[in-house]
């Protein structure tokens, strides 16, 4: 593997982690689908707390 194959699996790695948050999310959904999905796991984040 090169250095720029390499790169990209890595990117690859952190753009999956980074978006997990939002496997939910229904593709095509916008800002506020996004925003409630965000605040319906932070509350029940805090309610498992």
């Amino acid at each position: 593997m090169n250095q720029h194959a390499e790169r990209d699996a890595d990117r690859e790695e952190t753009q999956d982690r980074d978006d997990d948050h939002l496997a939910d999310v229904e593709p095509g959904a916008g800002c506020t689908e996004i925003w409630e999905h965000l605040s319906e796991r932070r509350e029940n984040h805090d309610d498992e707390e």
